[in-house]
């Protein structure tokens, strides 16, 4: 089994590796590269890292000291929630898994199906934060300054990723439209959100905001900056989305109004699988890049992963473990981001798959 294995690899060496003279080079550069970066790496991360300590006074090593990252994993994770009512996040999982079993209910009625699943996607953010938030439901309230860590940085990405997508649609059928008025009011939309950083919106949404409501009406700021994410990336998907419209042959419109479907049956039924099929790849990198933007939110006071990590270093107990935080930040990060990128592989493959079984 060894051998066959190893027989193998030569050719498969020689054919992706070492094929041509520039093929060497490149080669011979990545490998001096990893010899050279990957043992002191390894002696930092592990070989000369302190597992076990109370403070920083405890690592005495030249390597990492992980107690740091230990000792904080809570406050990374979900920030200053309280520990008596983190048994909440146990809940989350509930709100998908109603609306899967619903779906499935409808076994033959597709339209059903499909409206029960668009709630639940739809909703799962508003269901995270009456959960999280409390108040009702017999819940304690918990205030939105008290949540962060990966916690806030989850609650505000998917609430991102689930509205921007639905939005973004919105906007790429309104761009393209014949009418004047939905044209230009798209066109502005989007111009307007993508000609402006993040960080701008972030900022106006918390400190600007308030000062044009009226005196007793208070928006959480936590909810004023999810509404500002969610626009800023719902311009960014309209485009992706687009350009996924703009991909599908003039031939299927007209194939569908043959057969008398009109012009929202035909989007929904015939154009747009299509389109979101083709924008698969532009609309998870979307995902991925407001998943790393939401580390912006520290600007106006919360308390992200990114953001509990920098406060946490600033412990007197723990200076100079900067580094250790931000290493298990891009890990992570990493994880997620990787996730997302397999997931969107994965689902290419199946889509086109089926095509292929259909044809």
């Amino acid at each position: 089994m060894t051998l066959a294995k190893s027989e193998n690899l030569v050719p498969w060496l020689r054919k992706n590796l070492l094929k041509t003279p520039l093929d060497w080079i490149i080669t011979a550069i990545i490998v001096g590269l990893c010899l050279w970066i990957l043992p002191g790496l390894w002696n930092w991360l592990v070989w000369d890292a302190t597992f076990v300590g109370m403070n920083r006074s405890d690592c005495t090593g030249e390597g990492a000291c992980w107690p740091f990252v230990w000792s904080r994993m809570g406050q990374f994770m979900v920030g200053f929630y309280p520990e008596h009512e983190r048994w909440r996040l146990a809940l989350l999982p509930l709100w998908p898994l109603f609306f899967v079993l619903g779906a499935l209910l409808f076994r033959g009625s597709w339209p059903r199906r499909f409206g029960v699943l668009t709630g639940g996607v739809l909703g799962f953010p508003l269901f995270g934060w009456v959960i999280l938030k409390g108040g009702r439901w017999g819940l304690a309230a918990v205030d939105t300054a008290e949540w962060g860590g990966l916690l806030l940085t989850l609650f505000i990405s998917l609430c991102g990723i689930f509205w921007s997508l639905p939005l973004g649609i919105i906007l790429a059928l309104g761009r393209r439209s014949k009418k004047p008025f939905v044209n230009k009011v798209s066109v502005a939309f989007i111009e307007l959100w993508r000609g402006v950083p993040l960080v701008t919106i972030l900022f106006f949404s918390s400190v600007m905001i308030p000062l044009f409501l009226p005196k007793e009406m208070d928006v959480d700021k936590l909810l004023r900056a999810v509404i500002g994410v969610t626009l800023f990336a719902s311009a960014y998907m309209a485009e992706v989305v687009r350009a996924g419209l703009n991909g599908v042959a003039r031939g299927q419109y007209e194939a569908a109004y043959s057969l008398g479907l009109g012009w929202v049956r035909t989007m929904m039924l015939v154009v747009l699988p299509q389109a979101l099929k083709m924008s698969i790849p532009g609309i998870v990198n979307t995902f991925i890049g407001l998943f790393k933007d939401t580390s912006l939110v520290l600007v106006i006071g919360m308390f992200d992963l990114m953001g509990m990590i920098q406060a946490a270093s600033t412990d007197s107990q723990w200076l100079g473990c900067t580094y250790e935080g931000y290493f298990f930040a891009g890990v992570v990060y990493w994880v997620f981001c990787f996730s997302m990128s397999q997931t969107s592989l994965r689902l290419e493959a199946r889509l086109q798959r089926n095509h292929a079984a259909s044809m």
